[in-house]
């Protein structure tokens, strides 16, 4: 991945967001917070992108000071945060992203997390996604990595943490208390082999989710939805853990929190789709989520 990463030029960058995109729309998603690796002029190129696929797009511009790519890197905080003020100076709409615990050392998070909560900016990091990290985490710093987030001061109700695949209890009450949400991508985390979200307990404690599609190739935000309920359901052994208006909000209001949207567009599902033959309207949303795929979505060149 890191060797593609670092072939790619900004021409390329561009004609392939442009693809991604399109992609994403034609499946029913029309808000991306595309968590940016690549630099500067390749945000604004993403940025361009979006606005030619018809998406709407949150630059989650990555910190990343140490580990990963050299392209990735920035030499300080401050070149991060130069870097982003000029995105935001450009008319791009962002988030702060300190990639994760690893990639960004304490102090550097505590700023990140000052900067985010004085200009009232989305915040994205990756945290417990992996058991490596937790354990890399409590060697370095004594904590676990979302415990490491609120010490540093970067869980609040504009914090989104990605995965949190292995966020033990206190973790999940940190994060409730902060108001903070999850971005849960089962069929990446499924595919990497990472583990799943503790489903259940997330929603007991009345923590707010959202989907990402990740880096999987599959992309179908019903199929993640529906294996949010999947994992809850092989977790607790019983089914309907999470209620259907509850994954419907994953699907939508959640997202658009996430990333500081009051308002997005919405998907246009199209009534007379094979998928839905025969579906009395009482059980539509019912048989959107639990029966369909993005195939149902109204493609943007129809709408």
């Amino acid at each position: 991945m890191i060797a593609l990463a670092e072939s790619l030029s900004i021409d390329r960058i561009r004609r392939a967001y442009v693809d991604v995109y399109r992609e994403l729309r034609g499946a029913g998603y029309t808000a991306v917070g595309e968590f940016h690796y690549l630099g500067y002029e390749e945000a604004k190129a993403a940025a361009a992108a979006a606005e030619e696929a018809g998406i709407v797009f949150v630059c989650l511009y990555a910190c990343y000071l140490r580990g990963g790519s050299a392209r990735f890197r920035q030499e300080s905080v401050a070149e991060y945060l130069r870097q982003l003020e000029a995105l935001r100076d450009e008319g791009v709409a962002v988030g702060v992203a300190p990639h994760s615990v690893r990639a960004c050392p304490v102090d550097a998070l505590r700023e990140l997390g000052r900067y985010a909560a004085e200009h009232e900016l989305p915040l994205h990091v990756h945290a417990d996604e992996q058991p490596r990290e937790v354990d890399e985490c409590l060697v370095e710093h004594g904590v676990r990595p979302i415990e490491l987030l609120a010490r540093a001061g970067c869980l609040g109700p504009r914090t989104t943490v990605v995965h949190a695949t292995h966020a033990d209890g206190p973790e999940l009450d940190l994060l409730a208390e902060a108001g903070a949400r999850i971005c849960a991508c089962p069929t990446t985390e499924a595919n990497l082999g990472d583990g799943f979200l503790p489903v259940a307990r997330v929603c007991h404690r009345e923590i707010g989710i959202c989907i990402g599609s990740d880096s999987n190739v599959r992309i179908d935000p019903l199929e993640e939805l529906r294996e949010l309920e999947g994992i809850g359901r092989r977790q607790s052994g019983t089914r309907g853990v999470v209620p259907l208006d509850a994954l419907l909000e994953f699907g939508s209001d959640e997202g658009a929190a996430a990333l500081g949207l009051v308002d997005h567009p919405d998907a246009v599902v199209d009534l007379e789709h094979p998928q839905l033959a025969g579906v009395d309207q009482a059980d539509l949303y019912e048989a959107l989520v639990f029966s369909c795929d993005a195939g149902v979505f109204r493609k943007m060149f129809d709408q």
